[in-house]
């Protein structure tokens, strides 16, 4: 290569580098002065909080909802199971009752 063609190539290099460069610094700046107006102001963080708070709430209900749905279903299944077990010794207790029971 000749000395002239490497020289231009340098040349072609520094003024790419230097015309990214300065579009780096335009979008960065772009974006510093719009962040602040981005921030959220001391009323968006209360009305957020607010709405922390109130999940929250709900959150802790709907726990309390399935501790007592799961209390009525144990309570159901303990009831089914004392009632299948009485249907199971009801009849051996009228299979003895039967029969004359009046001194005639």
């Amino acid at each position: 290569m000749y000395p002239t063609k490497i020289l231009e190539m340098i040349f072609v290099f520094a003024g790419l580098m230097t015309c990214v460069g300065c579009f780096t610094g335009i979008v960065i700046t772009a974006l510093k002065r719009k962040s602040p107006a981005a921030l959220p102001t001391r009323e968006i963080e209360m009305r957020l909080s607010d709405i922390a708070e109130r999940l929250a709430r709900i959150e802790n209900a709907f726990e309390a909802t399935a501790i007592e749905v799961e209390r009525i279903s144990e309570a159901q299944r303990f009831t089914a199971k004392v009632l299948a077990e009485r249907s199971v010794t009801a009849p051996s207790l009228i299979d003895r009752q039967r029969g004359s029971v009046t001194p005639h």
